[in-house]
């Protein structure tokens, strides 16, 4: 609006200082900017347009009666002229639009939602190559678009940035450990310092597939800002623990620890869109990794989660306040309760009353190896909690 008050002022003295001029321009302007707001179909510019010629045409006529200057040929000539220039103002936006987007890499509301279909390139290659990610990048996009909402940040943003802002793991997708079904950490055979320098290169490495498809600088600025500057613990303090083995005699010596080759460079969030993918991303990531995801487990290590991130200052550039923070938690939990539900035991019929067992009948004895695998997935849970920086 403050937009097109400027263009009319313009527009007004361009025309004489013509008062009559300027209120036309004026009426055509505000028409137009309602009519597109919000903006998120390639059609709606069009319809905005009719809506601007039928303003048109109305001033038109009404400025033609309060002047006495009833010409009925020279009427029906300006408002059809002041009709067409309307369509055809709609027509022009539409065609621009796409243009504008990529010669100032401005991402609308219209492209967002272009890029949140799941037949994107992109999403297809991450679907196909890192399918750990793809699922986990879907459900931080559904939890950063409830808790967007609750805070009047732009919903469509956030979602659609969660949906890409880990495209980076498309390059070593199993070093990341929803990718890694086989059970093999491949970080084992690796030193710490080349396992961190692995983690943090994925935001690199989207920031650069971001610019290559052109999914825009918002977006971009997302994807960089998503980690922070968070530190990396569990491979600090492995390459803690190798190093005091060195001097112990019992392994070889060692170069000095580099903290700064285990936190990620940042920058910091920027935005509430950017700030609450970086919370989603932790906090999906940490409650994937519980054994026993229970209501009031998931609800404590969401509120941990914010607290430390809060506490570290990862959300000091960003405009996410206190309150904020509180719908955020709120948001997360339903949704995480949600995903992580207990199924139900359907009880099976195969030799029901004969006496048979089926290893796929809920009810059947488990066998030890059965009976140790808790014990196994709750120690492997703990791992992957430290991994991810949780103690």
């Amino acid at each position: 609006l403050i937009f097109s008050l400027v263009l009319t002022i313009f527009a007004g003295l361009l025309f004489g200082k013509d008062f009559e001029i300027f209120f036309y321009f004026l009426m055509g302007s505000f028409v137009a900017a309602h009519g597109v707001s919000p903006c998120r179909n390639r059609m709606i510019p069009i319809k905005a347009g009719l809506l601007v010629g039928c303003s048109n045409t109305i001033l038109i006529v009404l400025g033609a009666s309060l002047q006495d200057q009833w010409v009925f040929t020279r009427i029906m000539t300006d408002a059809f002229f002041g009709f067409c220039g309307g369509i055809f103002a709609g027509i022009l936006v539409t065609g621009l639009t796409p243009l504008a987007e990529m010669i100032f890499n401005y991402t609308t509301d219209i492209k967002l939602l272009e890029l949140a279909t799941m037949d994107q390139p992109l999403l297809q290659e991450l679907m196909v190559e890192a399918p750990g990610t793809y699922h986990h990048s879907i459900i931080v996009g559904n939890m950063v678009e409830a808790a967007a909402k609750s805070i009047g940040a732009n919903s469509l943003m956030a979602k659609v940035a969660a949906y890409y802002h880990d495209i980076g793991k498309i390059r070593k997708p199993l070093y990341f450990i929803e990718n890694q079904f086989d059970c093999e950490n491949r970080h084992e055979k690796l030193a710490p310092s080349m396992s961190s320098l692995i983690l943090i290169s994925h935001v690199k490495e989207g920031v650069e597939l971001a610019r290559q498809h052109r999914l825009g600088k918002d977006i971009t600025d997302i994807i960089s800002q998503h980690h922070g500057k968070s530190f990396i613990s569990f491979f600090y303090n492995k390459a803690l623990e190798a190093r005091e083995k060195a001097k112990s005699g019992k392994a070889a010596a060692l170069p000095p620890i580099n903290i700064d080759d285990y936190r990620y460079p940042g920058p910091k969030p920027q935005t509430k869109e950017a700030g609450l993918v970086m919370l989603a991303d932790m906090v999906e990531a940490a409650c994937r990794s519980l054994t026993e995801p229970t209501p009031a487990r998931i609800q404590g290590m969401v509120n941990r989660l914010i607290n430390n991130a809060f506490s570290d200052g990862q959300l000091d550039e960003c405009e996410l306040t206190l309150k904020d923070l509180h719908h955020i938690a709120k948001h997360f939990n339903q949704i995480l309760a949600t995903v992580h539900h207990k199924r139900i035991e359907y009880p099976g019929t195969a030799g029901e009353g004969k006496g048979k067992t089926d290893a796929s009948d809920p009810g059947h004895r488990e066998s030890k190896q059965d009976r140790d695998k808790p014990c196994a997935n709750r120690e492997r849970g703990k791992t992957d909690l430290k991994r991810l920086g949780i103690h």
